[in-house]
């Protein structure tokens, strides 16, 4: 069998034109490079050289060449590859996350991590919870960046930050003259659009609220319009209040089951790749880095 390293002599061999300079190049003294040699051409049962001072080829010797500069270039680029990838250097890795962390915290980061790991693809895909929790579940992603998953959903989930609620309505409506904030008592009758930010609760006077709903809306953009068109009021977490536009405004709300969790999901039992591994790490520096301007707790 003829081994990669062989063929790493040969080529060195002829490219250098005599033992002295190619035993330098590949680090191996001329003897060991004479013997590895004459034992490639009994492998291949010809000889290679026209002549013992290794500078004209035959027909045999100027085809192994040739394969041979392709196999060695190839084999150097795949051990490359796999040593990259074992580094987290490169790879691909697809994330799905709710908008709010996809539009207000993860542009910085990925630009940051992605200079940092130039031979890596992201697929980012933006969902509500749920939607992300099945993404991850399913393997369609790989990492999950959402609310917290329901028991029995095969998830690991491991808490990034938690953000204040906030009820979203009009100048103009009653709710907004609330300036020291709202309570569950006060939206006990309010015209509610329910949304997957109160999808998973276990406080009772959230889920009567969200029981009474007659409108649920999935989609950010669309639930925004609901709001502004006077239909109802709408629950969100804070960090998707920084962007809002009159005549909506935020109140914040009081009391207990006030914040959300959100937290990084991956398939339980499955082995963490390089890759995800670097990202969940430059995620967690993120994270400790921008919460205070974003109006974050920290739950790492």
């Amino acid at each position: 069998m003829v081994k990669i390293d062989t063929l790493r002599i040969f080529v060195a061999v002829t490219r250098h034109g005599n033992l002295r300079d190619a035993a330098d190049k590949v680090g191996r003294t001329q003897s060991a490079l004479s013997m590895a040699l004459k034992q490639l051409e009994a492998d291949l049962g010809g000889p290679l050289f026209e002549t013992d001072r290794k500078r004209d080829l035959t027909d045999l010797g100027r085809f192994v060449r040739d394969v041979g500069e392709d196999l060695v270039r190839e084999h150097d680029k795949a051990i490359d590859l796999i040593q990259g990838y074992a580094q987290g250097r490169v790879g691909r890795l697809r994330i799905a996350s709710v908008p709010s962390v996809a539009a207000l915290i993860l542009p910085d980061l990925l630009r940051a991590f992605m200079e940092a790991h130039e031979g890596a693809q992201i697929d980012l895909m933006d969902s509500d919870s749920s939607n992300v929790r099945t993404m991850v579940a399913s393997g369609v992603a790989d990492l999950g960046i959402a609310g917290p998953a329901p028991q029995g959903q095969t998830l690991e989930a491991r808490p990034l930050f938690s953000d204040h609620l906030h009820v979203i309505c009009r100048a103009d409506s009653v709710y907004a003259q609330a300036k020291a904030g709202l309570s569950w008592n006060d939206l006990a009758n309010a015209p509610l659009i329910a949304n997957q930010t109160l999808a998973v609760t276990d406080l009772p006077e959230a889920a009567a609220i969200v029981a009474k709903s007659r409108l649920s809306v999935r989609n950010i953009l669309s639930l925004l319009a609901m709001v502004r068109s006077g239909i109802g009021i709408t629950l969100l977490p804070g960090l998707a209040t920084r962007s809002l536009d009159p005549p909506l405004v935020a109140i914040p709300m009081t009391g207990a089951g006030c914040t959300r969790t959100i937290s990084l999901l991956s398939r339980s039992g499955r082995a963490e790749s390089p890759l995800s591994r670097a990202f969940r790490q430059h995620l967690d520096a993120t994270i400790r880095k921008v919460a205070p301007d974003l109006g974050l707790k920290p739950r790492l």
